[in-house]
């Protein structure tokens, strides 16, 4: 399978690194399972976001496990009207591949302790 990309064409929401499209199709409430998470990040722009992110359901909105059904395969989300609906897994979203805030952040720390390394330094030789 490929991965997919943050495609607005479609409603998706993103659990555990997977991506997951947003179907018509009610899951009747003997048929759902446990809850499994919920989103917490919502945009209606496009990007690459890290999460439990949805471009179609508020944050907050939870996930669940659907009976008898691998999440591999697709959850149930519960929508504002407390209905549940099936999300069909459509591959590995690429907002979890690279993770650039702690990259960033680890490259800037070592920068400031190379600079103070080099500054101190500089500052023995003098004396």
């Amino acid at each position: 399978m490929t991965p997919t990309y943050a495609d607005w064409a479609k409603s998706f929401v993103v659990f555990n690194g997977n991506s997951y499209s947003v179907t018509d199709t009610e899951v009747e409430q003997d048929r759902v399972g446990s809850q499994i998470g919920k989103v917490t990040k919502y945009s209606d722009e496009e990007g690459t976001y890290r999460g439990n992110f949805s471009n179609y359901f508020p944050k907050g909105t939870t996930y669940y496990q659907i009976k008898d059904l691998e999440a591999a395969k697709a959850i149930a989300v519960k929508n504002s009207d407390g209905k549940f609906i099936r999300v069909d897994y459509d591959g590995k979203y690429p907002g979890e591949i690279i993770r650039w805030k702690p990259i960033l952040a680890y490259m800037f720390g070592s920068f400031l302790l190379i600079i103070v390394f080099l500054l101190l330094q500089n500052n023995l030789k003098r004396k």
